[in-house]
């Protein structure tokens, strides 16, 4: 049986009444590869939602008086921890592509539209 789960904007994630808001485009594309990822089966949403509650509450822990700014830098973590626990990713393997990234900055940046495109 295929388990469907309804994905719903997340407590603390930045959104307005239409979704999800993103300040970046790399909180989008993490947004994305966390929802891709689950969809593909390499995780469940609820293996998901505990493994951000728990970058979350320790992230609060540590940071009192966070205005939400750091919302997808926990997303990333707990994502880049769940995919560890599963032996997905290794630590050589994040290590080398944030290098990467730094050497090699993509000279331009994506903005997010919220109405059709259209292409002539």
């Amino acid at each position: 049986m295929v388990e469907t789960v309804e994905i719903g904007q997340a407590p603390g994630q930045p959104g307005d009444g239409d979704g999800p808001v993103f300040r970046e485009p790399w909180e989008a594309s993490a947004f994305a590869m966390a929802v891709a990822l689950s969809k593909a089966g390499h995780f469940t949403w609820p293996e998901w939602v505990e493994s951000l509650s728990s970058e979350i509450k320790a992230h609060d822990a540590e940071h009192h008086d966070d205005d939400g700014h750091d919302y997808y830098h926990i997303w990333f973590a707990a994502l880049e921890k769940l995919l560890a626990s599963k032996q997905l990713l290794d630590q050589h393997s994040v290590d080398d592509r944030h290098q990467y990234l730094k050497d090699n900055p993509v000279p331009h940046d994506h903005v997010a539209r919220r109405e059709p495109v259209c292409v002539a």
